[in-house]
């Protein structure tokens, strides 16, 4: 009774309480008493042998348990726009890998606007979404801020301080189809001044209005997220639209209605983790939200 009181760490007189207890409940002898401690009885014996292996059970089923819990995969389709996947890449792969074990991540790289399309379709469960209006189907939270950029060839010649956005419209440009997210911003930002834009050629890949624009072709409107390389080897210059100046916001972006993932928290902060990273690589053409 020592021994089994000291492993079970309260006293040897409350441990004879509660044996006592259990013997008058069930109406039998566990323990014959004597001068050298106690045997059990042929009772006590048959408790003492279930007993053990009820504990096993609960101690295996809760192992199971646990084992399922920790296993399972979550499958998540993440949508990114192209800015995202030039400046971090394949980096956001491995990072997630790393970061979420339990979590098998499938990208999507397109447009904004066929991003919503795609999370209102089913087809991808999160996004990363410039400019998303506000709907009460959808659940976005606002991640940082990025400035808008005249950027031209690299031999234009047209200085490299700040330009106002009316200067900017005097340009031939290069932009997206009347669906991109930057060509509606610029149009409206133009209407509401009472600017003209002058539309040279409309273009919907990034890489050939990069291309057109270092021959020459043209100048357009763009962010730093979508010609990182081209502006720091010097193939490209961008300059800041000051007067005003015009920026889009990237939001994450869940269908409100949903059954939450396995490793919520996880992809939770690996997306708060890649928007940190979008907002470094940006240097200062970028601005937190959160």
């Amino acid at each position: 009774m020592t021994a089994a009181a000291e492993q079970l760490k309260i006293a040897q007189p409350a441990l004879g309480v509660q044996i006592r207890h259990l013997e008058t409940e069930l109406g039998v002898d566990l323990l014959v008493r004597h001068s050298r401690g106690v045997t059990a009885t042929q009772a006590g014996a048959l408790l003492c042998e279930r007993a053990r292996k009820i504990i096993a059970e609960v101690e295996a089923t809760e192992r199971e348990l646990k084992s399922l819990g920790a296993s399972k995969t979550d499958h998540v389709v993440l949508g990114v726009p192209p800015s995202l996947m030039l400046l971090l890449g394949p980096d956001l792969l491995i990072d997630a890998r790393a970061d979420m074990p339990g979590v098998h991540l499938s990208l999507v790289e397109e447009r904004s606007v066929v991003l919503l399309d795609a999370l209102d379709r089913g087809q991808i469960n999160i996004a990363f979404c410039w400019n998303v209006a506000d709907r009460p189907d959808l659940e976005r939270v606002a991640l940082l801020e990025e400035d808008l950029l005249l950027v031209t060839a690299a031999c234009d010649g047209g200085g490299s301080g700040p330009v106002s956005l009316a200067e900017a419209l005097t340009h031939d440009l290069v932009i997206a189809g009347e669906r991109g997210v930057i060509r509606n911003i610029v149009q409206s930002e133009a209407r509401r001044l009472s600017l003209t834009m002058r539309l040279a050629y409309e273009v919907h890949s990034i890489g050939s209005m990069k291309a057109l624009i270092a021959r020459g072709g043209g100048a357009t409107i763009m962010p730093f997220s979508l010609a990182p390389r081209e502006i720091a080897a010097g193939d490209l210059l961008a300059r800041r639209i000051d007067r005003p100046a015009i920026t889009r916001t990237l939001y994450l972006v869940r269908p409100a209605k949903r059954a939450p993932f396995s490793h919520e928290d996880e992809i939770t902060r690996f997306c708060e983790g890649v928007a940190s990273r979008l907002l470094t690589a940006c240097g200062p053409y970028a601005r937190a939200l959160r």
